[in-house]
């Protein structure tokens, strides 16, 4: 056999990217000569382009034992172990191919990607800018440039550098992407996003995540062009093991927890694998040390909604301490959240290695992530297991798919004891609902009236204030359906600041024969505010497979009735769930027969429905939805069980809490 001429032939294939063929013909050289340099390096950086950094970081790494001077080697050997968020680990390998080979620009470049996910953003840039003035020309260091600045919300700096490196080179993938995301998410500019993903999908289909995200998009426009065939080509990706969406894009299409817990642990080994680290020293304390780590200490959903638990947690019991991971913010909803902690410690600008160290150095007992991977996610610290528990709750409804998460609040209708299987978690069942609400919640006291948001006075108001990529056309027809069925009926619906969705729906109402007068817009208004306007609706209709979550909660707490479709996923049961702990079981329907007929008699019966609303009135503070104080003392002997058995060395294991007398 001649290995030469194969690893000529390897090279050849792997240039024109035909990296299938490629990889064959390195894993036949490899076999026949294990410790062949060349072939272990290049198979590695194959992989590394494949988005596997796992393997690329074995391989390279077995490359870069048999040759340490080769700076190529070193250099793609940091990218792969950025990729992988090991950026500490990486800088060395830069620092060694900078001195094997000064100024070498691929190495700079990824010492910069290093440096900047470990917060050291200044050195990050200037790596950037010294290999622009030595090669103006080179199209990535202007892509990791304006990811940079992109970073530091240098938004029009950074367009500017993802512009010049598409117009160095046409066919940058990746370039194409960073500006489609940032066109969307700093610009909202939904023309120019979508148009800039696609280009990016057609250029490199297998691209990581990419596939979803411009799905999420037209999902948030209401663009269903051909919508059925991308959810189908998305599952087929998820349950064939690739990274094709992110797990929080996922949930609005997913119908079998299976698939969640597919994509959950796709996005955690290519993101957050688990990270050697050694047991917590502490065993204990007086009390029992708790640490809530979120982006949400402010005026958002989460944050509305837990407020009332760190000031009715147990002092006597448990000391609670607040990781923020979301910055500064100088609202009243932080400051109230600063004032209910013991302690309230700021994590934004640390690493996952530093933000882990400095939850050690608190020896917190029980360490809850609240995002998940919904915002801004923590997981790098939480993989290095900085606490003895660690716990999922409210953030991401689903399974993490990480062995480093220990438990999952939740309740038996959101997760059915048959399905427990799907969730890498133990799975902790708290009574009435696992949602908590807080009762403090203020209501704007000036009452609106109809026509100031363009609603017919004497219309039936249907309403649903979902975000728009919770919409599928199937739950868009089934609500036309029943439009078509209580004449001048309207429906409203929550734009936000979506410059596009209004239209869009527009057309689609059109195509099912409703006209624009049917149909009116909410836009993004205080929280305060919007309780107060949703008063102006008859009835909520939720939708599947994605139930409304927080507006759920909104609707009920305002005194609004909500029908609700079981779904077939947590995200789908949410609203089941709320309305069993309201008292209101009859509001949920197991099918869109039973949904859509249930509607139109509530539309056409007003005795019916007023009768609904006196229960939920007199069910709004008597049940057990809206009581913070005992959903914490069931929270409070979850923490206080998961504790008890990590103190005597068992391992988690799934419980269910008795409700408080």
């Amino acid at each position: 056999m001649d290995l030469r001429a194969l690893g000529q032939q390897a090279l050849a294939l792997h240039s024109q990217g035909r990296l299938g063929e490629a990889e064959a013909l390195y894993r036949q050289i490899i076999a026949a000569a294990p410790n062949m340099f060349p072939a272990l390096f290049l198979l590695g950086a194959l992989r590394l382009e494949s988005g596997d950094s796992a393997q690329a970081v074995e391989l390279i790494g077995r490359a870069l034992a048999i040759n340490p001077g080769d700076p190529a080697a070193q250099a793609q050997y940091g990218l792969a172990l950025v990729a992988e968020g090991r950026a500490h680990e990486a800088l060395p390998a830069f620092r060694q191919a900078l001195a094997l080979q000064p100024g070498f620009p691929l190495a700079r470049i990824g010492r910069g990607a290093a440096l900047r996910r470990l917060g050291r953003t200044a050195e990050a840039l200037a790596d950037y800018e010294a290999v622009l003035a030595a090669e103006p020309a080179n199209a990535d260091a202007w892509n990791e440039r304006g990811a940079l600045l992109r970073q530091l919300r240098r938004i029009d700096d950074a367009l500017d550098s993802f512009n010049r490196a598409i117009a160095l080179w046409p066919d940058f993938a990746e370039a194409w992407n960073n500006r489609g995301d940032l066109q969307w998410s700093d610009k909202v500019n939904y023309g120019a996003a979508v148009s800039d993903l696609s280009q990016a999908l057609a250029l490199d289909s297998s691209r990581a995540w990419l596939r979803g995200n411009l799905l999420h998009l037209k999902m948030m426009g209401a663009d269903w062009n051909g919508l059925e065939r991308e959810i189908a080509l998305v599952h087929e990706g998820v349950r064939a093991g690739r990274p094709v969406a992110q797990p929080f894009i996922y949930q609005a299409i997913a119908e079998h927890p299976k698939d969640c817990q597919a994509c959950s642990r796709i996005w955690v080994q290519q993101n957050f694998p688990l990270r050697p680290a050694a047991p917590p020293p502490w065993r204990g304390h007086d009390r029992i040390r708790i640490g809530y780590v979120s982006a949400d200490f402010r005026e958002q959903a989460v944050g509305f909604l837990l407020a009332g638990i760190y000031e009715c947690h147990d002092r006597s019991r448990f000391e609670v301490i607040a990781f923020n991971s979301g910055g500064p913010n100088e609202g009243a909803m932080r400051k109230r959240m600063v004032a209910a902690f013991d302690k309230f410690i700021d994590i934004t600008p640390l690493s996952g290695e530093q933000a882990a160290a400095r939850v050690r150095a608190e020896e917190i007992d029980i360490l809850v992530n609240l995002n998940g991977y919904f915002g801004v996610q923590r997981c790098d610290m939480f993989a290095l297991r900085p606490a003895p528990v660690q716990v999922s709750y409210m953030g991401f409804p689903a399974t993490l798919g990480a062995p480093y998460i220990d438990y999952v609040l939740a309740d038996p209708i959101v997760i059915p004891q048959e399905e427990q299987g799907f969730y890498d978690e133990q799975v902790v069942y708290l009574p009435d609902t696992y949602w908590v609400n807080d009762s403090k919640r203020a209501i704007a006291a000036a009452a609106p009236v109809r026509a100031d948001h363009g609603l017919p006075q004497d219309a039936f108001v249907f309403c649903n204030f979902n975000h728009s990529y919770k919409l599928t056309p199937r739950t868009f027809a089934l609500w036309m359906r029943i439009l078509k069925r209580v004449p001048g009926s309207v429906l409203w619906l929550y734009k936000g600041d979506n410059p596009v969705f209004a239209g869009n729906i527009r057309r689609e109402a059109a195509r099912h024969g409703i006209g624009p007068e049917q149909l009116a817009f909410a836009g993004l208004v205080p929280s305060e505010e919007n309780l107060a306007r949703l008063k102006l609706a008859d009835l909520s209709l939720d939708s599947l497979p994605y139930n409304g979550h927080t507006t759920t909660a909104d609707v009920l707490w305002t005194g609004i009735p909500i029908l609700t479709l079981r779904g077939t996923t947590w995200p789908g049961r949410v609203a089941a769930s709320l309305l069993h702990a309201i008292g209101l079981p009859e509001l949920v329907t197991e099918t869109e027969a039973e949904f859509e007929a249930m509607a139109v008699k509530l539309a056409r019966d007003p005795a019916m429905l007023a009768a609904l609303k006196q229960k939920l009135a007199a069910n709004r503070l008597t049940t057990p939805l809206f009581d913070t104080a005992r959903w914490t003392r069931h929270a409070e002997e979850a923490y206080a069980r998961m504790h008890a058995r990590s103190q005597r060395g068992e391992a988690p294991a799934t419980f269910a809490v008795a409700p408080i007398a």
